[in-house]
């Protein structure tokens, strides 16, 4: 009995434990399917489009040039007698910067003097002499002929005289020239001549290598232009709204702010760029002509035009699309881009605000497919709060420190 008694044991043990390796199987079995099921639906995290950006930067090269700059070359050949001005001086219109010594011209300007005086003294001897002759005209001691060759004399005369007082203007002005003066309220960028040296007219200071050059250079500072070229995919922000901070090496962490000026309205052919002409004031003397700037460009933006980041675009041959979910299954929808922000694209027609559509779509979704919805990473699968503030406030063009667009 007792052997039965373990027999019987040990088979209800073996029934219990096969029954519960079968249970056990087939519970198994079911969360595996279940498993396999749910992987066969692609997990998907749903974004919607944002409003566009109030307003865009962009920061671009510049280059800063005087509000006015001239280089001054000499009028008349002779020697330096004395220069006046240095560099980095301050001038005003008409302040003598140099003198030029021109012996020569000095005597042919006293020889067109005497000949004036020449000319004037036969000129009044031809006006007295045909006022005589016009006094006898009615008698018989003169005839009308002689009467009209005195005439046409003294206007032949008069003539002369005419041109002997313009040729002492000319050498005037000449003798004016010796003196090389600023032409505007300015700073003297260079001087590039000393005492004695040979200046030639219209030519500038000519060196020992018998090249020219100018004397002096004088730039108008009060203001400053700043050139920017812009490439033709940014172009969209020009307009007279358009305002730039400028940087500038030598002051690190400070701006100034620019203005806008004029465009030059067509592309240049080699590089694809527009010049952009700002202004800035410059009564602290702080900026320098020909200075390097970096330009850091603001301009108004569209806040209806919806947004999107770049990475929920599908380029295909049907064209560009999004996916849109519906019930949990896939839309494609063709749309129309816009600007490209760089992260962002504008959204010009396909899609409205209260869309759902996939953040990052894989190449192979088709159609119709079943998709699971799963909650999204913040700072992740979808901006934070505070990024999508900081997107409202502004779309970098081009990779550039986020933190400087604000800053002052």
């Amino acid at each position: 009995m007792r052997n039965r008694l373990i027999l019987l044991a040990v088979v209800a043990v073996a029934i219990v434990l096969a029954a519960w390796g079968i249970i056990e199987r087939g519970v198994h079995y079911h969360s595996l399917s279940g498993v396999t099921e749910e992987a066969a639906i692609p997990p998907v995290t749903l974004i919607s489009p944002q409003d566009g950006p109030k307003t865009r930067q962009v920061d671009l090269p510049a280059n800063l040039a005087a509000w006015y700059e001239a280089p001054i070359y000499a009028q008349v050949s002779g020697y330096v007698k004395m220069w006046y001005k240095d560099y980095g001086a301050h001038v005003k219109r008409g302040d003598v910067l140099a003198e030029i010594s021109t012996p020569s011209i000095d005597a042919q300007f006293e020889a067109a003097k005497a000949h004036y005086n020449v000319i004037l003294a036969r000129y009044n001897l031809a006006v007295i002499t045909t006022q005589r002759w016009t006094a006898l005209k009615g008698t018989q001691a003169v005839s009308r002929q002689e009467v009209d060759v005195q005439a046409a004399n003294a206007a032949a005369q008069k003539a002369e005289l005419e041109a002997a007082e313009h040729e002492v203007e000319r050498f005037q002005a000449l003798e004016d020239f010796k003196k090389i003066v600023a032409p505007f309220d300015g700073i003297v960028t260079s001087r590039l001549v000393n005492v004695g040296d040979y200046v030639n007219a219209g030519g500038g200071n000519v060196n020992s290598r018998g090249t020219a050059s100018e004397l002096f250079s004088v730039a108008d500072v009060h203001r400053m232009r700043v050139f920017v070229s812009v490439p033709q995919d940014f172009a969209s922000v020009i307009s007279p709204k358009i305002t730039a901070d400028l940087s500038v090496p030598q002051y690190p962490g400070r701006r100034f702010r620019a203005t806008f000026l004029a465009t030059a309205n067509a592309f240049n052919a080699a590089t694809r760029t527009v010049t952009t002409e700002l202004t800035i004031g410059n009564e602290d003397n702080l900026l320098w002509p020909n200075s390097y700037a970096t330009a850091h460009i603001s301009a108004p933006g569209n806040p209806d035009i919806l947004i999107l980041p770049e990475s929920a675009i599908i380029f295909r041959a049907q064209g560009m699309q999004v996916a849109k979910v519906i019930n949990g299954h896939v839309h494609l929808v063709n749309v129309t881009v816009g600007i490209n922000f760089g992260t962002t694209v504008q959204i010009l027609s396909g899609v409205t605000k209260n869309d759902q559509l996939i953040a990052n779509p894989t190449a192979d979704l088709l159609e119709g497919d079943e998709v699971r919805v799963v909650p999204t990473t913040p700072g992740y699968n979808v901006p934070t709060k505070a990024q999508q503030e900081e997107d409202q406030k502004s779309v970098r063009l081009h990779d550039a420190n986020p933190g400087e667009a604000g800053s002052r």
